[in-house]
C-alpha cells in the first residue's frame, strides 16, 4: 500500500511539473517568436505556404525597411563537403533581394567533392560572381574546432573590404534562405536595435525518424532556452541558433571576435551569451543611445528558411544529438545524472503511470499519470504543426525524450572514450575555451 502511494505521488509530481512549465516557464511551448516574410516584400511564394490558420495568427509581419541606406552584408559560408547542397542554398543566397550591397565570402574547408569549383561555377551560371568570393580554408590550428576556424577566415578577410560590412550573416552550407530572409533579418535588428538576430530554421522532417525526432529537438531547445526569455534584455539567458545569425560587426568586435569562442563545440550559443552579456559603449554602437547598455539579441522560428541536411536513419540523429549533448552539460557527470533523472520524471513517469494505473485498475494513478501526459501533448502540438505534422506524433513525446535521453548517455560515453565532438572526419577535444 506504501509502494503505491509513493508511485501516486511521483506521478502527481510530474502532472504538477508540467503544469508548472506551461504556466511560468517563459511560454516556451508557444511557437510564437516568429520572423516570417511580410505581405510588402511583393515577393510571392507557393512553395513555403503556411496552410494552417493557426499558424497564421502567430506570424509576426516586419515591413520593409523605408530609409534609403540599406546596411551593406557579408555573409559567411564554412563549407566541407558541400557540393550536393550548393545549387540550392547558395543560390538562395544569390538571389536574395535585398536592396543593399551584399557579398558572400564561401570558405571551402578543405573539401574533397569539388565545393569551392562548384560554388564559382553557380555564381557564374547566375552571372552574380561579384557577389561571391570562395577562399580555401588554412590547416586547422590547434585550439579552434573547424567550423569556427572556417568562419573566422572568413571574417577577418571581410577586413579587407572598403568600406567594412556593417553587418555578418553567419550561415551553413545546408540552409535554403527564402529570398526575403535577409531584407528582414536587417529590418528587425533594425528596428529593434539589436546586435544580433538568429533564427531556429525549418529542419528537415520527411522520413520517419526525423518526424518522431527532428521536432522535439526544436522543442527541447526552446524548453532548454525559452526565446521570450532569450528576446528579453532583462534576462541574463542567451541563446542562438547557428544555422542563421545575423550581427552587427562591431558588436563581433566587442566580444573579441570568433577567437573569443574558438574552442566551443555548441559555438552558436557561446557567440550569444557573449554578445547578451557584453556592456557595448555609445561611441561601438551604430546607433543613438545614450549610455552603456548590454547587448541585445533575437531569437526566433521561420518556416520560410529551411536546412535541407537529410537525417533519414536513427544513426544520423543519434550522432548529431550524441555530438554535443554531454558538452551542453559542461561534462559534469553529476548534471548527466540529474538530467537523466529529470528526463524520466518529466517525459516517462506519466505514460507509465497511466498505462500501468488502467492496467491494475488503479484508476487515481491512471488520471495522473494520463493527465500529465496530456498537459504534455499540449506542450508539444505547436511544435508538430510547425512542422505540419499528425497530433498523434505529439503523443509519442514519451518515446521520443527515452531516445534523447539514450543519446545523452552515449554523448558521455563517446566523451570519457575520447570520441566526443566528432564532425565530418575530424574528432575534436570535448572541453570548452577558457
Amino acid at each position: 500500500m506504501l509502494m503505491g502511494e509513493v508511485v501516486l505521488v511521483i506521478a502527481l509530481l510530474s502532472t504538477l511539473i508540467w503544469a508548472g512549465l506551461l504556466a511560468f516557464w517563459g511560454q516556451f511551448w508557444r511557437c510564437d517568436q516568429r520572423l516570417e516574410r511580410s505581405s510588402e516584400s511583393g515577393v510571392e511564394s507557393s512553395e513555403f505556404k503556411v496552410e494552417s490558420s493557426e499558424i497564421k495568427e502567430l506570424i509576426t509581419p516586419y515591413p520593409l525597411p523605408r530609409n534609403p541606406f540599406s546596411p551593406s552584408i557579408c555573409v559567411i559560408i564554412p563549407a566541407r563537403n558541400e557540393a550536393d547542397m550548393l545549387p540550392m542554398t547558395l543560390r538562395s543566397l544569390l538571389l536574395q533581394n535585398y536592396p543593399g550591397q551584399l557579398h558572400i565570402i564561401l570558405v571551402d574547408d578543405q573539401s574533397t567533392d569539388g565545393t569551392g569549383t562548384i560554388a564559382e561555377a553557380i555564381a557564374q551560371e547566375l552571372s552574380q560572381s561579384k557577389k561571391l568570393t570562395v577562399i580555401s580554408a588554412k590547416p586547422l590550428p590547434a585550439g579552434w574546432t573547424g567550423k569556427l576556424w572556417a568562419m573566422e577566415q572568413g571574417v577577418q578577410h571581410a577586413q579587407t573590404f572598403d568600406p567594412l560590412p556593417d553587418y555578418f550573416l553567419l550561415t551553413d552550407a545546408d540552409i535554403e534562405h527564402d529570398r526575403a530572409n535577409l531584407r528582414q533579418l536587417v529590418t528587425k535588428a533594425q528596428q529593434d536595435n539589436l546586435d544580433l538576430v538568429s533564427l531556429m530554421v525549418l529542419l528537415r522532417c520527411q522520413s520517419f525518424w526525423e518526424k518522431l525526432l527532428i521536432p522535439a529537438f526544436v522543442f527541447f531547445f526552446q524548453k532548454l532556452y525559452p526565446f521570450p526569455w532569450v528576446n528579453n534584455p532583462n534576462r541574463a539567458i542567451a541563446a542562438a541558433a547557428g544555422g542563421c545569425i545575423l550581427m552587427r560587426r562591431e558588436a563581433l568586435s566587442a566580444i573579441g571576435g570568433l577567437q573569443s569562442l574558438r574552442q566551443a563545440l555548441i559555438d552558436d550559443c557561446s557567440l550569444a551569451q557573449k554578445v547578451k552579456g557584453q556592456e557595448i559603449s555609445q561611441t561601438e554602437k551604430s546607433d543613438h543611445s545614450s549610455s552603456a547598455t548590454s547587448g541585445k539579441i533575437w531569437l526566433g522560428l521561420t518556416q520560410t528558411t529551411r536546412s535541407l541536411r537529410p537525417y533519414d536513419t536513427l544513426a544520423t540523429i543519434w550522432d548529431m544529438v550524441a555530438r554535443t549533448a554531454y558538452t551542453q552539460l559542461g561534462y559534469s557527470p553529476f548534471l548527466l545524472v540529474g538530467t537523466v533523472f529529470g528526463m524520466t520524471l518529466v517525459y516517462l513517469v506519466s505514460p507509465i503511470a497511466a498505462l500501468s494505473g488502467a492496467l491494475t485498475q488503479n484508476w487515481m494513478l491512471s488520471a495522473a499519470g494520463f493527465l500529465g501526459w496530456a498537459l504534455m501533448t499540449i506542450a508539444y502540438l505547436p511544435n508538430i504543426r510547425l512542422y505540419g505534422l499528425s497530433v498523434l506524433w505529439a503523443i509519442c513525446l514519451p518515446a521520443t525524450a527515452l531516445l534523447y535521453n539514450l543519446m545523452t548517455i552515449d554523448s558521455a560515453i563517446r566523451h570519457w572514450r575520447g570520441q566526443g565532438g566528432a564532425w565530418k572526419g575530424r574528432v575534436y577535444p570535448t572541453s570548452e575555451a577558457p
